[in-house]
């Protein structure tokens, strides 16, 4: 059950805008990898219900995550995403890319947050606001929960958009994570313009010729 004391934490020394950060989509052989920073300031107010509701996302429920991300972006001070797609993965790989995915949500924020919290064991490189990283936060603080709800969100609703355009894969079932299902998909027809080529089994099958 998480609470705000880690956040409140910061407050007590002065701080006046909190950004946890979190990201989704480390993982999969396919699309991009989605990160969000949520705000919130020394006046955020949430009833103990819903405060204690919002947890890692991947300890919630399709449904409850899309519960808790509309009650997220309507309480909280500030919230945006970044992205960065499976050529940028490829290219810089998916750590760097992840750090892009950040700053690009952090870059867009209406409300800078003066510190910042980040899910993980390092700190967002190229920032010079301060932070701290936080080995499973999305676990311990509040704000990096809420950002892993709010990139998980987000990340699934893009992965549904691009099932219509590569049905075959049947992304919006599996999200492009390496299921049976989506080992299957890529056995039969081979990757598609957005896996990751440069992850495994796609590093393998990539002399296989891409559908048009």
């Amino acid at each position: 059950m998480l609470d705000l004391k880690i956040e409140s934490k910061y407050f007590q020394l002065g701080y006046q805008a909190i950004g946890g950060v979190d990201e989704a989509g480390r993982g999969p052989l396919a699309g991009p990898v989605v990160a969000a920073c949520v705000v919130i300031g020394p006046d955020f107010k949430i009833d103990s219900k819903d405060l204690e509701a919002v947890t890692d996302s991947k300890k919630l429920s399709a449904k409850k995550r899309e519960q808790l991300f509309g009650l997220i972006k309507k309480k909280v001070l500030a919230v945006e995403i970044g992205l960065a797609d499976n050529l940028t993965i490829d290219k810089i790989n998916i750590l760097q890319a992840s750090f892009l995915a950040m700053r690009r949500a952090i870059r867009k924020l209406k409300v800078k947050p003066d510190y910042l919290l980040i899910d993980g064991g390092f700190k967002i490189p190229k920032i010079s606001r301060p932070q701290s990283a936080i080995i499973h936060g999305d676990a311990q603080v509040w704000t990096i929960a809420a950002a892993s709800i709010i990139a998980k969100v987000s990340r699934d609703w893009l992965m549904t958009e691009i099932d219509k355009q590569y049905p075959q894969y049947e992304f919006a079932r599996h999200k492009g994570y390496g299921t049976k299902l989506h080992i299957d998909k890529l056995q039969e027809y081979g990757p598609c313009p957005i896996h990751r080529f440069s992850f495994r089994p796609i590093k393998k099958e990539s002399k296989i010729k891409t559908p048009k």
